[in-house]
């Protein structure tokens, strides 16, 4: 029987995809890490990673040890955290995964107040694009937009409710070019256009009394969007082109004037985003204090 620790070890390197990037996540060392790896190893009697002085990749082995054990270690730590409901206050980590537009725009206004309600519990927030098997990946919940929740998931209300693009440019650049009237004017202007990584551009898409228009505009500057949107909004302010992103994120440079809205009348709404767990497990104590947080006015930002 493998020893738990050096399964943890295991998951921790493998999700990092190295020793030195798993002890920072996890608070350790690379060393301690390498030793629990070996132990591992010689105790499995198979290779589970090929290192190099660069590299660490999973073998087939490995690659299929960590499909395994993601989701039986989350149903061990899920079955611990029984004992949490006989506490005074939860304790434990809480793991979310997020898009970035959520730990910017949503997260900031609960994550202080739950934190200081909740001081045993220790929260972990991965904030990237794609979506991810939860379990596998390690995590209790995540936060998404309703058109891409699964259907096995419980999905509970989180943040504003409702949401909008917008689109803006600096005045500087407008008052080179004519301001635009029309979505389709943008086909005339320098956009600075976003995408997902891997997936293909999608046109901006625009809303006034239920006529729907999508345009496809050309642009000097492309993006991925997350970790590069700054870049864009960056470019934007400095009168390279017009940008489009959540209002929210556009609302301080609006505020100080540094951006100026662009076709507002035409700014399409959407709804807010959703915390999702799975059904088929127990919620553990972190998850559940989370899910009561944000039921309340605090947890809503009000």
């Amino acid at each position: 029987m493998a020893d738990l620790n050096d399964l943890q070890a295991f998951l921790a390197v493998a999700r990092a995809g190295g020793f030195r990037e798993a002890a920072r996540a996890t608070a350790g060392s690379a060393s301690a890490l390498s030793e629990a790896i070996r132990r591992l190893e010689n105790q499995l009697g198979v290779r589970l990673f090929n290192r190099t002085t660069r590299s660490v990749a999973l073998t087939d082995a490995g690659a299929g040890l960590l499909a395994r054990l993601g989701p039986a270690l989350g149903e061990v730590e899920a079955a611990l955290d029984v004992v949490n409901g006989f506490r005074d206050r939860p304790a434990g980590t809480l793991r979310l995964n997020v898009p970035v537009s959520a730990s910017r725009l949503v997260l900031p206004k609960i994550v202080p107040g739950f934190l200081a309600a909740y001081p045993a519990i220790r929260l972990e927030v991965i904030a990237e694009e794609s979506f991810v098997d939860l379990l596998a990946a390690g995590c209790d919940a995540g936060i998404r937009y309703d058109e891409r929740l699964e259907q096995d998931m419980i999905a509970v209300p989180i943040g504003p409710r409702v949401q909008r693009f917008a689109t803006a440019a600096s005045p500087a650049y407008l008052d080179r070019h004519d301001r635009p009237r029309h979505p389709r004017d943008l086909l005339a202007h320098a956009c600075l256009r976003g995408r997902f990584s891997g997936r293909a551009v999608t046109p901006w898409e625009f809303e006034r009394d239920g006529e729907v228009v999508r345009v496809d505009p050309s642009g000097p500057l492309l993006v991925t969007l997350g970790g590069a949107v700054d870049l864009a909004v960056d470019a934007a302010v400095a009168g390279t082109g017009i940008v489009s992103l959540f209002e929210d994120w556009l609302r301080p440079y609006f505020d100080s004037g540094a951006l100026e809205p662009v076709l507002e009348p035409w700014w399409q709404q959407f709804s807010g985003p959703f915390l999702y767990y799975p059904g088929r497990r127990l919620v553990p104590a972190p998850l559940r204090a989370f899910i009561d947080y944000i039921k309340t006015p605090a947890g809503r930002g009000q």
